[in-house]
């Protein structure tokens, strides 16, 4: 299945250091938002963010894939929609780390409201940009 959403980051750090910056809990908080997350397949756990009026800031996960220090995989659920984020990690001759990001499983009737995936990338892209910036203060 192609995915809807698909981002690449490179980052200067190790590989071990973005792979902690996805798996540790208080990290995670830094760059997307409160969490009780753990790097454990079938775990159950939330990422919660400020609501507004259209959304309750909520987003129910479930770890599907953990293969240290390679691949995380996790459900992705809220506002009606459950798609799958997978980040893939690979390091590069360099030192330097390559983080791919896959989210995909949106309903044909996201897919079709205007804006709705570019606003998926647009957030994705903002928060690519704050993991550099924890990066850097790791």
């Amino acid at each position: 299945m192609k995915a809807d959403v698909s981002l690449d980051y490179q980052f200067t750090s190790s590989i071990e250091k973005v792979w902690n910056a996805l798996t540790d809990s208080d990290t995670l908080a830094k760059w997307i938002w409160k969490n009780d997350f753990k790097p454990i397949v079938g775990h159950k756990f939330q990422f919660r963010a400020e609501p507004n009026e259209w959304w309750d800031g909520i987003v129910n996960c479930e770890v599907l894939k953990v293969e240290e220090p390679h691949t995380l995989s996790y459900i992705w659920a809220s506002a009606g929609e459950t798609t799958t984020v997978t980040w893939t990690l690979t390091e590069g001759s360099d030192g330097t780390t390559h983080l791919h990001l896959d989210q995909s499983g949106f309903s044909e009737a996201t897919k079709a409201r205007q804006g709705a995936i570019e606003g998926a990338k647009y957030a994705w892209i903002n928060n690519g940009k704050q993991l550099e910036k924890v990066l850097a203060e790791l």
